[in-house]
């Protein structure tokens, strides 16, 4: 690899990985030379899946796509993370204005931490403006379809974790 490629980190708990996930990692790629998707161990978000699953079903979809990308977990400050990748540039989705009060003041934090990541922001794509993780379990709770949302891999980790919640 060129010693002076652009390394991006697309972070988040991907707690599943949806369609909008991926929406953002496809355009990611085109915009940096390598891409990396950091799954955070996230200590303040509590999370449905565990962080090993979190990972296997991004790089299971990841694979499926046959997108070249790096998919590493994390713990601790995005931005140690991101300097310990060589990263220069952090990728952020955005669904909606609500997104971007957040997304900006975070990305105001990381530079004053470290000014030579910059953060770019990515706006959803149509089709994907309103998937959120949060949506997607809880309508796969009621047990209706998420397959508009969803890969299959992560319907069938959704389907089996109902079905384990539905015996206890």
């Amino acid at each position: 690899m060129n010693i002076n490629s652009r390394i991006g980190i697309y972070p988040g708990t991907f707690d599943p990985i949806t369609f909008g996930h991926i929406d953002i990692i496809k355009r990611a790629c085109k915009i940096v030379d390598r891409l990396i998707i950091g799954v955070a161990e996230n200590i303040n978000k509590h999370t449905t899946f565990d962080t090993k699953l979190r990972t296997s079903m991004a790089k299971n979809e990841i694979k499926r796509l046959g997108i070249d990308v790096n998919v590493v977990s994390f713990n601790g400050l995005l931005v140690k993370f991101a300097k310990e990748q060589n990263a220069s540039v952090i990728i952020r989705g955005l669904r909606a204005v609500s997104d971007f009060d957040y997304e900006f003041q975070m990305s105001w934090v990381n530079y004053k931490l470290l000014p030579e990541i910059e953060t770019v922001f990515l706006p959803a794509s149509e089709d994907a403006q309103f998937i959120s993780s949060s949506f997607v379990k809880e309508i796969a709770r009621l047990g209706e379809s998420v397959s508009k949302f969803v890969p299959v891999g992560v319907q069938k980790e959704l389907i089996d974790l109902n079905r384990i919640r539905s015996e206890e």
